[in-house]
Protein backbone atom coordinates (compact mmCIF):
# COMPACT_ATOMS: atom_id res chain seq x y z
CA UNK A 1 0.00 0.00 0.00
CA UNK A 2 1.25 3.01 -0.81
CA UNK A 3 -0.16 6.05 1.32
CA UNK A 4 0.42 9.92 1.46
CA UNK A 5 1.26 11.69 5.45
CA UNK A 6 1.81 15.26 6.28
CA UNK A 7 4.58 13.81 8.79
CA UNK A 8 5.82 10.57 9.47
CA UNK A 9 7.44 9.82 12.48
CA UNK A 10 10.26 6.72 12.80
CA UNK A 11 9.96 6.05 16.26
CA UNK A 12 7.02 5.04 19.31
CA UNK A 13 8.77 6.68 22.51
CA UNK A 14 8.52 10.63 23.56
CA UNK A 15 9.93 12.60 21.11
CA UNK A 16 7.80 10.27 18.20
CA UNK A 17 4.80 11.33 20.51
CA UNK A 18 4.89 14.79 21.31
CA UNK A 19 6.00 15.77 17.48
CA UNK A 20 2.88 13.28 16.32
CA UNK A 21 0.68 15.24 18.93
CA UNK A 22 1.72 18.67 18.29
CA UNK A 23 2.19 18.08 14.48
CA UNK A 24 -2.19 16.90 14.84
CA UNK A 25 -2.97 19.28 17.37
CA UNK A 26 -1.82 22.47 16.00
CA UNK A 27 -1.64 21.87 12.43
CA UNK A 28 -4.52 19.22 11.62
CA UNK A 29 -1.61 17.30 9.78
CA UNK A 30 -2.45 13.44 9.25
CA UNK A 31 0.48 11.82 10.80
CA UNK A 32 2.19 8.29 10.46
CA UNK A 33 4.14 6.45 13.24
CA UNK A 34 6.05 3.74 12.61
CA UNK A 35 8.03 1.48 15.38
CA UNK A 36 9.49 -1.31 15.19
CA UNK A 37 10.30 -2.64 18.99
CA UNK A 38 8.78 -1.06 22.01
CA UNK A 39 5.58 1.53 21.48
CA UNK A 40 6.11 3.98 24.12
CA UNK A 41 9.63 4.18 24.09
CA UNK A 42 11.97 3.53 26.38
CA UNK A 43 11.03 6.07 29.17
CA UNK A 44 7.85 4.49 30.53
CA UNK A 45 8.64 0.82 29.14
CA UNK A 46 12.16 0.00 30.50
CA UNK A 47 14.00 3.27 31.98
CA UNK A 48 12.08 6.42 33.90
CA UNK A 49 8.71 4.45 35.38
CA UNK A 50 10.00 1.49 36.36
CA UNK A 51 13.68 2.22 36.88
CA UNK A 52 12.15 4.86 39.58
CA UNK A 53 9.79 1.65 40.98
CA UNK A 54 12.91 -0.16 42.09
CA UNK A 55 14.21 3.02 43.68
CA UNK A 56 11.75 3.11 45.66
CA UNK A 57 11.77 -0.29 47.30
CA UNK A 58 16.00 0.04 47.50
CA UNK A 59 15.43 3.28 49.53
CA UNK A 60 12.15 1.72 51.76
CA UNK A 61 14.82 -1.54 52.45
CA UNK A 62 17.60 0.65 53.38
CA UNK A 63 15.68 2.38 55.68
CA UNK A 64 14.17 -0.09 57.28
CA UNK A 65 17.25 -1.76 57.50
CA UNK A 66 19.30 1.47 58.57
CA UNK A 67 17.22 3.62 60.27
CA UNK A 68 14.17 2.44 62.12
CA UNK A 69 15.70 1.55 64.77
CA UNK A 70 17.32 4.54 65.32
CA UNK A 71 14.36 6.88 65.17
CA UNK A 72 12.37 3.95 68.02
CA UNK A 73 10.80 2.00 65.70
CA UNK A 74 10.90 -2.02 66.02
CA UNK A 75 10.59 -3.31 62.52
CA UNK A 76 12.78 -6.54 61.85
CA UNK A 77 15.06 -7.05 59.11
CA UNK A 78 13.39 -6.34 55.80
CA UNK A 79 14.83 -8.23 52.49
CA UNK A 80 13.78 -8.30 48.99
CA UNK A 81 12.09 -10.48 46.95
CA UNK A 82 12.88 -9.58 43.35
CA UNK A 83 10.49 -11.51 42.27
CA UNK A 84 8.01 -9.80 43.82
CA UNK A 85 9.19 -6.17 42.61
CA UNK A 86 9.61 -6.98 39.61
CA UNK A 87 6.22 -8.11 39.39
CA UNK A 88 4.93 -4.80 40.79
CA UNK A 89 6.75 -2.95 38.22
CA UNK A 90 5.26 -5.05 35.46
CA UNK A 91 1.55 -3.41 36.45
CA UNK A 92 2.90 -0.09 36.29
CA UNK A 93 3.77 -0.54 32.14
CA UNK A 94 1.36 0.16 29.41
CA UNK A 95 0.55 -2.86 27.37
CA UNK A 96 1.98 -2.74 23.86
CA UNK A 97 -1.29 -3.31 22.43
CA UNK A 98 -3.17 -0.26 24.75
CA UNK A 99 -0.10 2.20 23.25
CA UNK A 100 -1.26 1.19 19.60
CA UNK A 101 -4.66 1.29 20.61
CA UNK A 102 -4.02 4.87 22.59
CA UNK A 103 -2.41 6.12 19.80
CA UNK A 104 -4.82 5.20 17.12
CA UNK A 105 -7.48 7.01 18.94
CA UNK A 106 -5.73 10.05 18.76
CA UNK A 107 -5.88 10.09 15.39
CA UNK A 108 -2.79 9.06 14.48
CA UNK A 109 -1.72 6.15 11.64
CA UNK A 110 0.49 3.17 13.26
CA UNK A 111 2.78 0.45 11.77
CA UNK A 112 4.43 -1.98 13.68
CA UNK A 113 7.45 -2.17 11.06
CA UNK A 114 11.50 -2.19 10.72
CA UNK A 115 11.50 1.58 8.43
CA UNK A 116 13.85 2.30 6.09
CA UNK A 117 14.35 5.32 4.00
CA UNK A 118 13.87 5.03 0.05
CA UNK A 119 14.89 8.59 -0.22
CA UNK A 120 14.45 12.13 1.39
CA UNK A 121 10.41 11.74 0.90
CA UNK A 122 9.49 7.99 1.60
CA UNK A 123 9.69 5.78 4.15
CA UNK A 124 9.14 1.69 3.63
CA UNK A 125 7.76 0.21 6.42
CA UNK A 126 6.91 -3.75 5.83
CA UNK A 127 5.05 -3.74 2.32
CA UNK A 128 3.48 -0.06 3.02
CA UNK A 129 5.16 2.67 0.92
CA UNK A 130 4.58 6.01 3.11
CA UNK A 131 5.65 9.59 1.65
CA UNK A 132 5.46 12.85 3.13
CA UNK A 133 7.34 16.17 2.48
CA UNK A 134 8.05 15.81 6.36
CA UNK A 135 10.16 12.57 8.11
CA UNK A 136 11.22 13.13 11.75
CA UNK A 137 13.84 9.99 12.86
CA UNK A 138 12.98 9.68 16.26
CA UNK A 139 14.58 6.22 16.50
CA UNK A 140 16.16 6.21 20.11
CA UNK A 141 19.34 4.70 21.22
CA UNK A 142 20.17 1.44 23.12
CA UNK A 143 22.92 0.40 25.44
CA UNK A 144 26.61 0.69 24.24
CA UNK A 145 28.89 -2.67 24.61
CA UNK A 146 32.70 -1.96 25.40
CA UNK A 147 34.86 -3.44 23.63
CA UNK A 148 35.57 -5.97 26.54
CA UNK A 149 37.14 -9.30 25.25
CA UNK A 150 35.44 -12.66 26.14
CA UNK A 151 32.24 -10.40 27.03
CA UNK A 152 29.53 -12.08 24.84
CA UNK A 153 30.93 -15.46 25.65
CA UNK A 154 30.24 -15.12 29.86
CA UNK A 155 26.63 -12.42 28.90
CA UNK A 156 25.92 -9.69 30.45
CA UNK A 157 22.94 -7.39 31.72
CA UNK A 158 22.19 -3.78 30.99
CA UNK A 159 19.31 -1.69 32.65
CA UNK A 160 16.30 -3.56 30.47
CA UNK A 161 16.91 -7.05 31.30
CA UNK A 162 18.49 -6.04 35.01
CA UNK A 163 14.87 -5.03 35.64
CA UNK A 164 13.55 -8.92 34.36
CA UNK A 165 15.86 -10.48 36.87
CA UNK A 166 13.72 -12.48 39.17
CA UNK A 167 16.87 -14.25 41.56
CA UNK A 168 18.95 -11.64 43.58
CA UNK A 169 22.52 -11.74 42.23
CA UNK A 170 24.86 -12.32 44.71
CA UNK A 171 27.40 -10.05 42.95
CA UNK A 172 27.55 -7.40 40.58
CA UNK A 173 30.12 -5.57 38.18
CA UNK A 174 28.59 -2.57 36.78
CA UNK A 175 30.72 -0.79 34.12
CA UNK A 176 29.78 2.72 33.76
CA UNK A 177 29.42 5.27 36.60
CA UNK A 178 26.97 7.64 34.96
CA UNK A 179 23.32 8.39 35.98
CA UNK A 180 22.41 4.58 35.10
CA UNK A 181 25.52 2.63 36.56
CA UNK A 182 25.10 4.60 39.77
CA UNK A 183 21.02 4.27 40.76
CA UNK A 184 21.27 0.66 39.25
CA UNK A 185 24.22 -0.26 41.79
CA UNK A 186 23.18 1.62 44.93
CA UNK A 187 19.72 -0.21 44.26
CA UNK A 188 21.18 -3.74 44.13
CA UNK A 189 23.23 -3.27 47.13
CA UNK A 190 20.67 -2.08 49.02
CA UNK A 191 18.93 -5.68 47.79
CA UNK A 192 22.04 -7.02 49.28
CA UNK A 193 23.86 -7.26 46.27
CA UNK A 194 27.74 -6.96 46.55
CA UNK A 195 28.44 -4.25 43.89
CA UNK A 196 31.23 -3.34 42.45
CA UNK A 197 30.97 0.12 39.86
CA UNK A 198 33.92 0.54 37.46
CA UNK A 199 34.21 3.50 35.03
CA UNK A 200 37.33 4.84 32.83
CA UNK A 201 37.00 8.57 33.55
CA UNK A 202 38.22 10.38 36.59
CA UNK A 203 35.46 10.88 39.00
CA UNK A 204 31.37 9.24 38.62
CA UNK A 205 28.79 11.40 37.28
CA UNK A 206 31.38 13.58 35.36
CA UNK A 207 29.39 15.77 33.35
CA UNK A 208 28.37 16.97 37.54
CA UNK A 209 29.72 19.53 40.00
CA UNK A 210 32.94 18.24 40.84
CA UNK A 211 32.20 18.54 44.65
CA UNK A 212 29.09 16.77 44.71
CA UNK A 213 30.17 14.05 42.68
CA UNK A 214 32.86 13.47 45.01
CA UNK A 215 30.23 13.99 47.68
CA UNK A 216 27.99 11.18 45.73
CA UNK A 217 30.89 9.00 46.07
CA UNK A 218 31.66 9.06 49.54
CA UNK A 219 28.14 7.95 50.63
CA UNK A 220 27.91 5.09 47.89
CA UNK A 221 31.04 3.55 49.61
CA UNK A 222 30.05 4.30 53.34
CA UNK A 223 27.10 1.95 52.35
CA UNK A 224 29.30 -0.57 50.59
CA UNK A 225 29.53 -0.11 47.00
CA UNK A 226 33.02 -0.19 45.73
CA UNK A 227 33.77 2.16 43.42
CA UNK A 228 36.73 1.50 40.99
CA UNK A 229 37.86 4.93 38.95
CA UNK A 230 40.39 5.81 36.33
CA UNK A 231 40.19 1.56 35.34
CA UNK A 232 38.40 0.13 32.30
CA UNK A 233 37.40 -3.99 32.71
CA UNK A 234 39.42 -5.44 29.72
CA UNK A 235 38.06 -9.09 29.93
CA UNK A 236 35.66 -11.41 31.37
CA UNK A 237 35.71 -15.23 31.20
CA UNK A 238 33.74 -18.11 33.23
CA UNK A 239 34.51 -19.70 36.01
CA UNK A 240 31.71 -22.55 37.54
CA UNK A 241 29.20 -20.17 38.45
CA UNK A 242 31.18 -17.37 38.43
CA UNK A 243 32.62 -14.43 36.03
CA UNK A 244 36.30 -13.55 36.58
CA UNK A 245 36.53 -10.12 35.11
CA UNK A 246 40.01 -8.08 34.82
CA UNK A 247 40.47 -4.54 35.67
CA UNK A 248 42.74 -2.65 34.22
CA UNK A 249 43.85 1.00 35.86
CA UNK A 250 44.45 3.64 32.76
CA UNK A 251 48.00 3.97 34.83
CA UNK A 252 49.56 0.95 33.65
CA UNK A 253 49.49 -0.06 37.44
CA UNK A 254 49.08 -4.09 37.95
CA UNK A 255 45.79 -5.52 36.95
CA UNK A 256 43.30 -6.92 39.17
CA UNK A 257 40.48 -9.61 39.20
CA UNK A 258 36.88 -9.60 40.47
CA UNK A 259 34.68 -12.29 40.54
CA UNK A 260 30.91 -11.60 39.93
CA UNK A 261 28.03 -13.09 39.25
CA UNK A 262 26.68 -10.99 36.63
CA UNK A 263 27.99 -8.19 34.60
CA UNK A 264 25.92 -4.44 33.94
CA UNK A 265 26.77 -2.61 30.92
CA UNK A 266 26.03 1.38 32.00
CA UNK A 267 28.60 3.03 29.86
CA UNK A 268 26.77 4.84 27.27
CA UNK A 269 24.53 4.76 24.40
CA UNK A 270 24.52 4.27 20.26
CA UNK A 271 21.66 5.79 18.46
CA UNK A 272 19.23 2.93 16.83
CA UNK A 273 19.95 3.79 12.74
CA UNK A 274 20.58 0.71 11.63
CA UNK A 275 18.65 -0.24 9.01
CA UNK A 276 17.42 3.23 8.23
CA UNK A 277 19.59 3.57 5.12
CA UNK A 278 20.87 6.95 6.71
CA UNK A 279 23.82 6.45 4.43
CA UNK A 280 21.91 5.38 1.35
CA UNK A 281 19.70 8.73 1.50
CA UNK A 282 22.63 10.98 2.49
CA UNK A 283 22.07 11.96 6.08
CA UNK A 284 25.19 12.87 7.98
CA UNK A 285 25.76 10.93 11.02
CA UNK A 286 28.82 10.52 13.59
CA UNK A 287 29.17 7.69 15.98
CA UNK A 288 27.23 9.38 18.77
CA UNK A 289 23.91 10.05 16.31
CA UNK A 290 22.49 11.89 13.40
CA UNK A 291 24.07 15.34 13.20
CA UNK A 292 21.51 18.09 13.31
CA UNK A 293 21.04 21.91 13.28
CA UNK A 294 20.12 23.86 16.06
CA UNK A 295 16.10 23.57 14.34
CA UNK A 296 16.94 19.46 14.37
CA UNK A 297 17.83 19.79 10.67
CA UNK A 298 19.46 17.20 9.33
CA UNK A 299 21.77 17.12 6.58
CA UNK A 300 19.16 16.40 3.69
CA UNK A 301 15.91 18.64 3.80
CA UNK A 302 12.69 16.95 4.37
CA UNK A 303 14.50 15.46 7.47
CA UNK A 304 14.65 16.37 10.85
CA UNK A 305 15.90 14.01 13.91
CA UNK A 306 14.95 14.55 17.45
CA UNK A 307 15.89 13.02 20.65
CA UNK A 308 18.57 10.22 21.66
CA UNK A 309 18.93 9.24 17.93
CA UNK A 310 20.80 12.67 17.72
CA UNK A 311 22.74 12.59 21.25
CA UNK A 312 22.67 15.80 21.55
CA UNK A 313 21.24 15.02 25.43
CA UNK A 314 20.11 12.04 26.03
CA UNK A 315 17.26 12.94 28.42
CA UNK A 316 13.57 12.89 27.80
CA UNK A 317 12.23 15.92 28.38
CA UNK A 318 14.76 16.85 25.80
CA UNK A 319 13.72 14.56 23.57
CA UNK A 320 10.57 16.15 24.24
CA UNK A 321 11.54 19.75 23.41
CA UNK A 322 13.30 18.83 20.19
CA UNK A 323 10.71 17.24 18.88
CA UNK A 324 8.72 20.39 19.18
CA UNK A 325 11.31 22.54 17.67
CA UNK A 326 11.23 20.22 14.78
CA UNK A 327 7.54 20.43 14.48
CA UNK A 328 7.51 24.18 14.66
CA UNK A 329 10.37 24.17 11.90
CA UNK A 330 8.88 21.72 9.27
CA UNK A 331 5.71 23.77 9.65
CA UNK A 332 6.83 27.01 9.59
CA UNK A 333 5.05 28.36 12.67
CA UNK A 334 7.43 30.93 13.89
CA UNK A 335 10.50 28.41 14.82
CA UNK A 336 13.24 28.99 17.17
CA UNK A 337 16.38 27.25 17.72
CA UNK A 338 17.35 24.88 20.11
CA UNK A 339 18.61 26.37 23.43
CA UNK A 340 20.25 23.82 25.66
CA UNK A 341 22.20 26.50 27.57
CA UNK A 342 20.33 25.87 31.21
CA UNK A 343 19.47 22.56 31.57
CA UNK A 344 17.90 20.66 34.71
CA UNK A 345 19.59 17.40 35.46
CA UNK A 346 19.41 14.96 38.19
CA UNK A 347 20.18 11.90 38.89
CA UNK A 348 18.06 8.82 41.60
CA UNK A 349 20.71 8.09 44.07
CA UNK A 350 19.97 8.75 47.77
CA UNK A 351 21.41 11.13 48.25
CA UNK A 352 20.15 12.50 44.90
CA UNK A 353 22.80 14.69 42.79
CA UNK A 354 21.20 17.72 40.42
CA UNK A 355 22.03 20.32 39.06
CA UNK A 356 21.39 23.23 36.96
CA UNK A 357 23.25 25.73 34.82
CA UNK A 358 27.36 25.85 35.08
CA UNK A 359 29.44 24.52 37.23
CA UNK A 360 32.37 26.77 38.37
CA UNK A 361 34.76 25.67 36.08
CA UNK A 362 32.10 26.00 33.11
CA UNK A 363 31.21 29.43 34.54
CA UNK A 364 35.89 30.35 34.47
CA UNK A 365 35.91 28.90 30.94
CA UNK A 366 33.18 31.39 29.92
CA UNK A 367 34.96 34.27 31.81
CA UNK A 368 32.69 35.25 34.91
CA UNK A 369 34.50 36.36 38.01
CA UNK A 370 33.42 33.18 39.97
CA UNK A 371 32.41 33.22 43.09
CA UNK A 372 31.16 30.03 45.28
CA UNK A 373 28.73 30.08 48.13
CA UNK A 374 28.20 26.22 49.77
CA UNK A 375 26.75 24.73 52.49
CA UNK A 376 27.45 21.16 53.76
CA UNK A 377 25.03 20.73 56.44
CA UNK A 378 21.21 21.07 56.56
CA UNK A 379 19.45 20.68 59.49
CA UNK A 380 16.75 18.27 57.71
CA UNK A 381 20.09 15.66 57.25
CA UNK A 382 20.26 14.62 60.86
CA UNK A 383 16.72 13.46 60.89
CA UNK A 384 17.49 11.14 58.70
CA UNK A 385 21.16 10.51 60.25
CA UNK A 386 22.72 11.68 56.68
CA UNK A 387 26.26 11.62 56.73
CA UNK A 388 26.39 13.37 53.35
CA UNK A 389 25.12 16.60 51.48
CA UNK A 390 26.08 19.80 49.46
CA UNK A 391 24.51 22.54 48.64
CA UNK A 392 25.82 24.96 46.39
CA UNK A 393 25.36 27.96 44.09
CA UNK A 394 27.84 29.82 41.90
CA UNK A 395 27.52 33.24 40.73
CA UNK A 396 29.24 36.36 39.26
CA UNK A 397 31.02 38.52 41.78
CA UNK A 398 30.47 42.09 39.50
CA UNK A 399 26.79 41.23 38.59
CA UNK A 400 25.79 38.88 41.79
CA UNK A 401 23.75 37.06 39.16
CA UNK A 402 23.56 33.17 39.77
CA UNK A 403 25.15 30.88 37.08
CA UNK A 404 24.68 27.54 38.66
CA UNK A 405 23.03 25.73 41.64
CA UNK A 406 23.97 22.16 42.33
CA UNK A 407 22.97 20.04 45.55
CA UNK A 408 24.15 16.16 46.99
CA UNK A 409 21.23 16.38 49.48
CA UNK A 410 18.31 14.35 50.09
CA UNK A 411 14.98 15.78 51.80
CA UNK A 412 15.14 18.52 49.50
CA UNK A 413 12.33 19.60 47.03
CA UNK A 414 12.33 19.14 43.13
CA UNK A 415 15.09 21.38 41.59
CA UNK A 416 13.39 22.57 38.59
CA UNK A 417 12.71 26.03 36.86
CA UNK A 418 9.99 27.57 35.08
CA UNK A 419 7.07 27.10 37.81
CA UNK A 420 3.94 24.76 36.28
CA UNK A 421 4.30 24.00 32.25
CA UNK A 422 7.79 23.33 32.40
CA UNK A 423 8.00 20.92 30.31
CA UNK A 424 5.67 22.76 27.94
CA UNK A 425 8.48 25.50 27.40
CA UNK A 426 11.83 26.08 25.77
CA UNK A 427 15.08 25.86 27.94
CA UNK A 428 15.93 29.31 29.65
CA UNK A 429 17.93 31.21 27.54
CA UNK A 430 21.52 31.80 28.82
CA UNK A 431 22.43 34.79 30.29
CA UNK A 432 21.98 33.52 34.35
CA UNK A 433 19.39 32.26 36.62
CA UNK A 434 18.25 35.44 37.94
CA UNK A 435 15.11 34.91 39.78
CA UNK A 436 12.37 35.14 37.04
CA UNK A 437 10.11 32.54 35.37
CA UNK A 438 11.92 31.22 32.54
CA UNK A 439 10.30 28.36 30.44
CA UNK A 440 12.63 24.95 31.43
CA UNK A 441 13.00 21.64 30.87
CA UNK A 442 12.31 19.61 33.70
CA UNK A 443 13.81 17.03 35.84
CA UNK A 444 12.64 13.87 34.28
CA UNK A 445 10.36 12.39 36.22
CA UNK A 446 9.71 14.80 38.64
CA UNK A 447 6.91 15.60 41.38
CA UNK A 448 3.85 16.38 38.97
Amino acid sequence: MREHFDLIVIGGGSAARDAAGKAAREHDAKVALVEKERWGGSCPNVACTPTKAYLVVAELVHDINELAAKLGIDAGSATVDLARVKARKDTLKKPQEQWVSDLEGQGFTTFTQSATLVDAHTVQAGDDVLESERILIASGSRTAVPPIEGLDEVGWIDHISALELTDLPDSLLVVGGGAVGLEFGQAFSRFGTKVTIVDALERIAPLADAEASAALKAALEDEGLEIVLSAFVSSARSDGDEIVATITPRDGSAEREVRVTKIMLASGRVPNVDGLNLDGVGVETTKAGISVDERLRTSIPGIWAAGDVNAVAQFTPIAQYQARVAVDDMFDAEPAVADYSILPTSIFTDPELAGVGLTPEQAEEQDYEVEVVRNLFVRRFSYIDAQHGLFKIVFDRSSRRVLGHCRNAPCVPDLRRGGQGSRRTSPCRAGGLDGHEHGSVGRWPDAD
